[in-house]
């Protein structure tokens, strides 16, 4: 079965230039189907404005570690949003607007929010724990030398753009040499079922476009895993 094209965008959850590339690959590509990093929650928190996860009666969901890891993360991502005037997930939001009013297929292809947090209340070690400790308080005493550390020039650094594939790649394998479990839990078993479900998507629709709008960390390898899923018989950028 031979298959059209599949596209898949990089973006940073708070950037402007994410916007940007979501309303030009629209233009550009037309896609019939579009894929996104969410599942029904985080969409129904998207459209609608509400916290996905904000009452501690999802503590026995999904854990205490994963309430607060989802609490703080939260909280960070909003405060960085506000900074560059980008709230958390504008550009998934843009997707799905965009499909809705060009009448494509909209696929949500992440893993259930509930199930990722669950997996990681149960798998974050006190090791990861205790390192985690350590990254946060040096990065709120040595800002400047924390980014350094990991290859970004803190005088340069503009969260309203994409970080460079490099920069991406650097900081994805610190992750996973730091925090193996998070890495695990929040990247590659989430990359493994986005990638299968782009492909299933491919294989049930083999005659129509698709876009897919993931993490820029999710990127690279996703765009491996679907080429080895379809077997070359698609072109997967």
């Amino acid at each position: 079965m031979q298959y059209k094209k599949l596209t898949i965008i990089g973006t940073s959850h708070i950037a402007k230039q994410s916007l940007k590339e979501i309303e030009e690959a629209f233009g550009r590509h037309k896609p019939e189907i579009v894929a996104v990093e969410l599942d029904r929650r985080r969409l129904h928190s998207l459209l609608t404005d509400e916290k996905a996860h904000a009452g501690i009666g999802q503590i026995p969901k999904v854990g205490l570690k994963g309430y607060l890891f989802a609490l703080i993360g939260g909280w960070l991502q909003r405060k960085l949003g506000t900074a560059v005037g980008v709230m958390p997930g504008s550009e998934m939001k843009l997707a799905v607007e965009f499909a809705r009013k060009t009448k494509a297929k909209i696929a949500l292809i992440d893993q259930d929010i509930e199930v990722t947090l669950r997996k990681f209340s149960q798998r974050l070690t006190w090791k990861e724990k205790f390192r985690f400790v350590g990254d946060l308080l040096k990065s709120v005493f040595f800002k400047k030398r924390s980014l350094r550390e990991i290859g970004i020039d803190p005088n340069s650094f503009d969260l309203s753009k994409v970080p460079e594939k490099e920069l991406v790649r650097k900081l994805i394998l610190q992750l996973k040499d730091r925090y193996p479990n998070v890495y695990d839990v929040l990247v590659r078993e989430r990359n493994v079922i986005m990638a299968n479900n782009l492909a299933k998507l491919m294989h049930k629709y083999p005659d129509e476009t698709v876009l897919a709008v993931v993490g820029a960390g999710h990127e690279e390898e996703m765009i491996e895993m679907v080429r080895k899923r379809l077997e070359g018989k698609a072109d997967v950028v």
